[in-house]
C-alpha cells in the first residue's frame, strides 16, 4: 500500500515537473522568430540605396542641349583663302609655298575682302613643278617669281562655261595683252579648254574651288611665260627695261683739299688778274699822254 501511494506520489511529481518544462520551454522558444524578423528590414534598405542611381544619371540628357544651341548662331563667312582650299585639296605644296613667299595669296586675300573682284586661279599641281628642269624656279628673281604666280591668274572670275566667251590673247595679272606683258591664249573645243603661252601647252583640269567670286583649276603643267624663260624675249625685255628707264644722273666726285684752291687763293688770284688789267690800262693812258704832249711841243 505504502509502495502505491510512493509511485503514484512520484508520478504525479515527474508529471507536473514534465509539465512545467514544457510549459517553460514553450515560452523561451517563442523569441527565436524576433530575432529573425529584423533580417528582412536589413535588406529593404538595399532598393533604395540603387534608388539614387536614376537621378545620376538624369542631368546627362540637359548637359548635351548647349551642344545645339552653339550651332544657332552662323559664323560670319569672310573671304576664301586659297592657301587653305588648295591645302585642302592637296598636291599643291609647291604653289602654295611660292604664293606665300611672293606675297600674292595675301594680296588676293585683300582684295577680295575689300572689293567685289573675282579671280581666276590655275593651280599647277605639285607634279608639273617636278616635271620642270632642276633649277627653273631658283632661278628666278623675286620679281619674276611674282610674275610667274600671277600668269596664272585672271582678275575675273571664269567658270567652265564662260571660257568661251574670252578674247584672246588673255590678260593675266602679270600684264596686259600687249607684245612682251605675258599674254596667255584659251582655247575651248566642246568642254574641254585648252591653254597655251607660247611654250607650254596644256588642257584645263578639274575644279577646285568654285563660288560667285573665285574659281580654282588644276593644271598638269606650269604655264611658264615666253617672256620670261624665252632667252631671246628675255634679253628683248631687259633691253626695254633698259632704254626706258632714265639716265643715270653722273655722280660728283669729291675733290681733294689739296688739289682744290681755297676759297681766298681764288679772290687773290681774281684780284690779281684785275690789278694786270689796271695796269695794262695805265700804261696806255701814259703813252697816249706823252704822244700828245710830244705833238703840243712840235708844233
Amino acid at each position: 500500500m505504502t509502495k502505491h501511494v510512493a509511485l503514484f506520489s512520484l508520478s504525479i511529481l515527474l508529471l507536473f515537473l514534465f509539465h512545467c518544462i514544457t510549459t517553460l520551454a514553450q515560452p523561451a522558444a517563442a523569441p527565436a522568430q524576433p530575432a529573425n524578423a529584423p533580417v528582412q528590414p536589413a535588406n529593404a534598405p538595399v532598393q533604395p540605396a540603387n534608388a539614387p542611381a536614376q537621378p545620376a544619371n538624369a542631368p546627362v540628357q540637359p548637359a548635351k542641349a548647349p551642344a545645339q544651341s552653339a550651332k544657332v548662331p552662323p559664323a560670319l563667312k569672310g573671304p576664301p583663302d586659297i592657301t587653305k582650299i588648295l591645302g585642302k585639296a592637296g598636291g599643291f605644296s609647291v604653289f602654295i609655298r611660292l604664293l606665300k613667299s611672293t606675297g600674292v595669296s595675301d594680296q588676293i586675300y585683300g582684295q577680295l575682302n575689300n572689293s567685289n573682284n573675282g579671280f581666276t586661279i590655275f593651280a599647277p599641281t605639285d607634279a608639273a613643278f617636278s616635271n620642270l628642269k632642276p633649277g627653273t624656279i631658283n632661278s628666278l628673281s623675286d620679281l619674276e617669281k611674282t610674275q610667274l604666280l600671277q600668269f596664272h591668274i585672271l582678275n575675273t572670275a571664269v567658270t567652265l562655261s564662260n571660257f568661251q566667251t574670252l578674247s584672246n590673247p588673255v590678260p593675266t595679272e602679270a600684264g596686259d595683252t600687249s607684245a612682251g606683258e605675258f599674254p596667255l591664249s584659251v582655247i575651248t573645243a566642246g568642254n574641254q579648254v585648252n591653254m597655251s603661252t607660247g611654250l607650254v601647252n596644256t588642257t584645263l583640269g578639274g575644279t577646285v574651288y568654285s563660288d560667285n567670286q573665285l574659281e580654282i583649276y588644276q593644271v598638269d603643267k606650269v604655264l611658264l611665260p615666253v617672256d620670261l624663260f624665252d632667252p631671246k624675249a628675255k634679253a628683248k625685255a631687259k633691253a626695254k627695261a633698259k632704254a626706258n628707264s632714265p639716265a643715270e644722273a653722273p655722280t660728283l666726285s669729291k675733290p681733294n683739299d689739296a688739289d682744290t684752291p681755297s676759297v681766298a687763293a681764288k679772290v687773290d688770284e681774281s684780284s690779281a688778274v684785275s690789278l694786270d688789267k689796271h695796269g695794262v690800262l695805265v700804261s696806255i693812258g701814259v703813252v697816249v699822254v706823252a704822244f700828245i704832249a710830244t705833238k703840243g711841243l712840235e708844233s
